[in-house]
């Protein structure tokens, strides 16, 4: 399976839309943590409509991968606990062990994987 976005491609929307706005406001906070949005909020008066569109397309980024995310988890919640219940949560372990498990995955966690990542 493979992701439709990563939380590298949200950032990247972000930091290609809001260059300026990092390198005058922004450029001494330390990344992580929510860190550069609060900045943002700090400076929001001051962001280009290119930097708040940017913004904008990030948030619905992350909501849509958030809401893919909790639809996967709800379809396929017996599966991980039932054949992935070992594996470390992060950095797409879980998907990785569903792939490597596809044999005897439901077809209700099947249809939500191929409804997300097809």
């Amino acid at each position: 399976f493979a992701a439709p976005l990563s939380a590298q491609d949200i950032v990247s929307t972000v930091e290609k839309g809001c260059t300026a706005e990092i390198e005058q406001f922004c450029s001494k906070v330390t990344l992580g943590e929510g860190r550069l949005l609060a900045c943002f909020y700090a400076h929001e008066d001051k962001l280009s409509g290119q930097c708040q569109y940017a913004l904008y397309t990030a948030s619905a980024q992350l909501e849509h991968a958030v809401s893919a995310l909790n639809y996967v988890a709800g379809q396929c919640s017996n599966d991980i606990q039932g054949l992935c219940a070992s594996v470390q949560a992060g950095e797409g372990r879980i998907l990785e062990c569903l792939e490597s498990q596809s044999e005897s995955v439901s077809a209700a966690c099947k249809q939500a994987l191929n409804d997300v990542f097809e």
